[in-house]
């Protein structure tokens, strides 16, 4: 086992052809797993120094010029370096987040990065490079079976334009050989390996920003084991849990419901979009804009409590969300194991320190319940399905280990028929055994 000049296990660069690798580009976290034609998989462990190996990667990835014989170059830095990339130097670098959330919509093609412009397509493709190279994986030399949602988050999401920027986005990375599942598939193709009778599986795939559904009709004595029935979504997930918090205890303390004036007329109400994007981690780099800044000063000048409203400037001058995101996230993952927990941040004069209830979390996440809720139905009403025509409900991805997202399912299925595991890399592993067995 060697390493690669940036310290990373180079465990799999020189095995020779079929590697077939299921890839989960997620919204918050990226996985790889290689099987080979036997059908034997393993995760990836990904190395970042000052760190314990994981078998996830954050998908983050930040930009920055350097110096390089005189002349000035760009050089990236993913997951957990390109946080620490960023705190090194925050003015002259660029953290972006969140990449996958934009790829279904129409209207954001391109973005300017230190003076020329910039496609998505590009940035995920730099990001996916760098994480092959942390794998010590020729992209050129691999079939790789990549998941997409089956509903793409955003409002107004174009699905069929989401794949097919998935798609380009990994051609530009160098993949020669590339398909296209979707992740609850991939989820279940895992589970029903440890399957020795005919079953019908409920998949549920919860993600950062979507949360996927499948139906899935197994049986190991058929020519084709697996067939997918039905199939739904919605493009909320953990991330859309973090919003709730955000918004009933970080919002109002950077100035949400307080008012404003101009030229002495009427009281105005704060911009809410400004509230909208500060609750949704990957739009506040967004807001770093001259133009924005100076709307947020100016309304300071006259607001009701000016210190709140100016604090939600230096928030962002300082681009300090990423710290805010974790605090926020740390509560959300308390809440799973206890009945309270409390988020605390602090930022020069802004000092939070709120007990949250489970209870309360509960019902402010309720609408969102709901909404999965209604996506579970539809992906039984599409496979033809009745709750007792499901034999095994299997749910992955951070978000299940939700105590409310779970009881969904208990509730309405049986605690017997509900099971987990593998809950981070479970999809990647799935859509890796879907090549494999069909070898592309």
């Amino acid at each position: 086992m060697g390493t690669n000049r940036d310290g990373s296990q180079a465990t799999t660069g020189h095995v020779e052809a079929p590697l077939f690798l299921g890839i989960d580009f997620g919204t918050t976290n990226s996985v790889i797993v290689v099987a080979d034609a036997f059908g034997a998989t393993r995760p990836v462990s990904f190395r970042f120094e000052g760190q314990e190996d994981s078998e996830t990667c954050r998908t983050l990835l930040c930009l920055g010029m350097e110096e390089q014989r005189g002349r000035a170059s760009l050089h990236e830095a993913i997951g957990a370096e390109a946080v620490e990339s960023y705190l090194d130097d925050p003015t002259e670098s660029r953290l972006i987040m969140s990449m996958k959330s934009y790829l279904a919509q129409a209207s954001f093609r391109e973005t300017r990065l230190f003076g020329r412009s910039t496609t998505l397509e590009e940035l995920i493709a730099r990001f996916l490079a760098a994480l092959m190279r942390k794998a010590g994986i020729d992209p050129a030399r691999v079939h790789a079976t990549i998941g997409r949602p089956v509903r793409f988050a955003g409002e107004n999401a174009d699905d069929a334009l989401g794949e097919t920027r998935l798609r380009e986005s990994f051609q530009q990375a160098g993949f020669a050989d590339v398909r296209v599942a979707l992740e609850p598939e991939g989820a279940g193709w895992r589970f029903v390996q440890g399957l020795t009778a005919p079953a019908t599986v409920l998949v549920g795939d919860f993600g950062g920003g979507t949360s996927d559904f499948s139906v899935l009709r197994f049986d190991p004595h058929a020519a084709r084991r697996t067939v997918t029935l039905g199939h739904a979504g919605v493009g909320i997930a953990g991330d859309q849990f973090d919003y709730r918090i955000i918004d009933r205890i970080v919002s109002p303390a950077l100035g949400r419901d307080e008012t404003y004036r101009v030229m002495g007329g009427a009281a105005l109400p704060v911009p809410a979009e400004w509230y909208a994007n500060l609750a949704r981690w990957h739009r506040l780099s967004l807001m770093r804009t001259p133009a924005t800044l100076r709307a947020i000063a100016d309304v300071a000048k006259t607001a009701s409590d000016p210190g709140r409203i100016r604090q939600l400037l230096r928030l962002i001058e300082d681009q300090a969300g990423q710290g805010l995101y974790k605090a926020v996230a740390e509560v959300k993952s308390a809440l799973s194991r206890h009945d309270r927990a409390r988020l605390r941040f602090t930022h020069r004069d802004l000092h939070i320190d709120e007990e949250v209830t489970r209870t309360d979390f509960e019902a402010w996440i309720a609408p969102d319940l709901q909404r999965m809720a209604l996506a579970v139905d539809e992906a039984l009403q599409q496979s033809g399905c009745t709750v007792g025509g499901i034999d095994h409900v299997f749910l992955t991805g951070g978000t299940s280990f939700v105590p409310a997202v779970r009881r969904l399912f208990t509730e309405r299925f049986g605690a017997a028929r509900v099971d987990g595991g593998s809950e981070f890399v479970s999809v990647a592993e799935g859509l890796a055994l879907i090549g494999a067995s069909q070898g592309l």
